[in-house]
């Protein structure tokens, strides 16, 4: 099993940017997807970047063209660029991972974007 601690999130203005980190307790050499998602208040969780050890990406449509998920096997670290923030991103952001048709179960705490004036 790999644990993984996301962090990076905060209070930002409209317009602005921030970029999440989420740190694996071991190699993620042998992951075949790195996923970031999210939930906002009364809305389910939703998938929004993922990326393959291959680096095949898939965004969804609200973020598409602002955000960026990459990962550092080096480092054990994946990573979630996101600009040209909108108040609608707000959420608590989730990493997780999958070696199958399925995300792992193993939810961590996430952590928390807020885009607000």
């Amino acid at each position: 099993q790999v644990h993984l601690v996301e962090s990076g999130g905060g209070l930002v203005q409209p317009g602005g940017s921030l970029r999440l980190s989420c740190a694996a307790s071991r190699s993620i050499l042998s992951i075949d997807v790195m996923g970031w998602h999210r939930q906002a208040p009364g809305k389910q969780r939703e998938l929004v970047a993922s990326l393959t050890y291959g680096q095949y990406t898939y965004y969804a449509d609200s973020v598409k063209g602002r955000f960026t998920i990459s990962r550092d096997n080096a480092k054990n670290t994946v990573f979630l660029e996101m600009n040209s923030l909108k108040p609608e991103d707000t959420a608590v952001y989730y990493c997780n991972y999958k070696t199958g048709p399925l995300w792992s179960g193993d939810w961590g705490q996430g952590t928390q974007v807020t885009v607000s004036s």
